[in-house]
């Protein structure tokens, strides 16, 4: 009787297809040394079914707060090991990812936006609450290389304008904004100008005045989706005098009523409502659950409907912490 021999194929002779689905299962820091394993591997690493999303939830920066612009002071060691773990992602994705995703408390650098922003041409989604440190001519830098770029979340900035003209310039299949802190009239008149044919726009826990709500419902002509759930609303009198409002009035939720979904939250029972009130509007995220940011009612929005590349797993070697 002849030996039984072994008539499987070896790993390195192994279908792509099935490489890349074990692949998919891996964290970046486990798939930084398997991309170096043979030509095949490395091909199959870099697939764009396993990078259509970068998530970089998980990492912060070491920072102090300060009285100074840009308000915070971020440590060498926070920003080195940031560069590091994005030129690994960057050389191992090879310009495949289309969603990324950085932490509320991540601040980078001009430099590094300007490293991904040459790395991943095709993006189509960019998650980034925190620019502290990055200057107007560097995120406008990086908008004219995502020309593929459809959705941004993005924190509330001094002079909207600026940075939703370049979008209307360079990004012509742009369609979606979230915006994470405070939202006023001109900021409202901004995107009104420049971003016309916005369809779904998020301005989930935030400050949001009356005036700019209904700017947004009066102009904003082909807008389809609004999130102003647990905003604190409120409305400004000529002299001066704020008054929150707790309750819409007919007239606005008529306005709204032509939208295809309205989501609208000021209940005294709900917890993000409670917070908004505690924290007087300006949300402290840092005081809460990890996840609650990641939230949206929008579910195009709802960071919890993505997968995590960058885990817990690695979590040990790559924490900015």
């Amino acid at each position: 009787m002849g030996e039984n021999k072994w008539m499987g194929k070896r790993w390195e002779d192994m279908d792509t297809d099935v490489l890349v689905k074990i692949f998919k299962e891996l964290n970046l820091v486990e798939l930084s040394p398997v991309s170096q394993v043979c030509r095949l591997w490395r091909l199959a690493c870099a697939d764009p079914l396993i990078w259509g999303t970068l998530d970089f939830g998980l990492l912060k920066s070491n920072f102090i707060q300060t009285r100074a612009s840009p308000y915070i002071w971020v440590d060498d060691r926070s920003d080195k090991r940031l560069a590091k773990i994005l030129r690994v992602a960057m050389a191992i994705s090879r310009g495949n990812v289309n969603c990324m995703i950085f932490h509320y408390n991540l601040f980078m650098k001009d430099e590094h936006l300007h490293f991904i922003s040459e790395r991943s041409p095709h993006l189509k989604r960019l998650v980034m609450p925190a620019w502290n440190r990055i200057t107007k001519s560097g995120i406008c830098q990086a908008i004219q290389r995502w020309q593929e770029l459809e959705s941004l979340t993005m924190p509330t900035i001094g002079q909207p304008p600026y940075i939703l003209e370049e979008i209307a310039m360079s990004c012509k299949n742009f369609t979606e904004l979230k915006i994470m802190g405070s939202f006023d009239l001109p900021f409202a008149l901004a995107i009104s100008q420049y971003l016309p044919k916005l369809k779904v726009l998020s301005l989930r826990c935030s400050k949001v005045t009356m005036s700019a709500l209904i700017c947004l419902l009066t102009s904003m002509e082909y807008l389809e989706i609004l999130n102003i759930s647990h905003c604190l609303l409120l409305d400004i009198a000529a002299n001066g005098k704020r008054q929150v409002i707790h309750e819409l009035d007919d007239q606005t939720l008529e306005k709204a009523s032509r939208l295809r979904e309205f989501h609208y939250c000021q209940s005294r029972s709900c917890i993000a409502c409670q917070r908004m009130m505690v924290d007087e509007g300006i949300m402290r995220w840092y005081r809460y659950e990890d996840w609650f940011w990641r939230q949206d009612e929008v579910r195009s929005l709802d960071l919890h409907d993505y997968g995590k590349l960058f885990d817990a797993g690695c979590e040990r070697l790559t924490s900015v912490d």
